[in-house]
């Protein structure tokens, strides 16, 4: 099997956060997808810090479609979603050929019915932080401690904070459908951390291989060269297959 990695941001954040791993998963002879708008971290930065609202998708339909986009339809694929998009992974397997998952500090999905976009404890505390047109802030806006460790330098902070996107709180409201049997495939889990502890553990109840880095959110910026290693070294105990 030669398949191909999509490496899959949250919808809260630019797809560039994934893109210093997917270089080194490339340059390790892997075939690699992102979704679209996907900037590299060498770029420039422009002269506006506000965050981007061009093409930014603020509905499930939205994400699940550009999600669709950067999966090919005429090979077999290996998702690699992050946080939020972990959700999205059972409706995506039912319309393109998904050989296996990889979720990485994401949420995970129970074996079918429903999955809410946000935990309904978390749900005060998002309508606090929405003003009155319900719109809520970027991501980073969202938390009173300082958030300096989840990125490597301040030009990568800047990058990505450009890029987040204004959700709407109606966006956390819903749900998606988990079709039975979406998880029959291989899979594994790469946690950072114990924020998504009970997640790697459900991982591993399914009989999925599972590791830790200790690391914060979006340690794939901080330390991509870990991150891509741990990820290969999970494919690795998957039969029959191959870079």
């Amino acid at each position: 099997m030669d398949p191909v990695l999509v490496l899959l941001p949250s919808p809260l954040l630019p797809a560039l956060v994934w893109h210093p791993v997917a270089r080194r998963l490339a340059s390790a002879g892997w075939s690699v997808a992102e979704v679209a708008n996907a900037d590299a971290l060498e770029s420039q930065p422009s002269a506006s810090s506000q965050p981007s609202t061009s093409s930014q998708p603020c509905t499930a339909e939205q994400v699940r479609a550009r999600f669709l986009d950067a999966i090919p339809t005429d090979r077999d694929a290996i998702l690699i979603p992050h946080s939020n998009a972990g959700l999205y992974v059972p409706g995506l397997v039912a319309e393109r050929r998904v050989a296996g998952y990889v979720f990485v500090d994401a949420g995970l999905p129970p074996a079918a019915g429903q999955v809410r976009l946000a935990p309904e404890e978390f749900a005060d505390f998002l309508a606090a932080k929405a003003d009155r047109d319900g719109m809520l802030p970027p991501w980073t806006r969202w938390w009173d401690e300082d958030l300096s460790g989840l990125f490597p330098s301040d030009e990568v902070r800047e990058r990505v904070e450009r890029g987040q996107p204004s959700m709407p709180l109606s966006y956390f409201a819903g749900s998606l459908a988990v079709p039975p049997g979406w998880d029959d495939r291989p899979g594994a889990y790469l946690g950072f951390g114990s924020t998504y502890a009970a997640e790697r553990a459900a991982a591993a109840a399914r009989g999925w291989p599972t590791a830790v880095l200790d690391g914060q959110h979006l340690h794939q910026l901080v330390d991509p060269d870990r991150v891509a290693a741990e990820i290969q070294a999970l494919l690795a105990q998957w039969p029959a297959l191959t870079p």
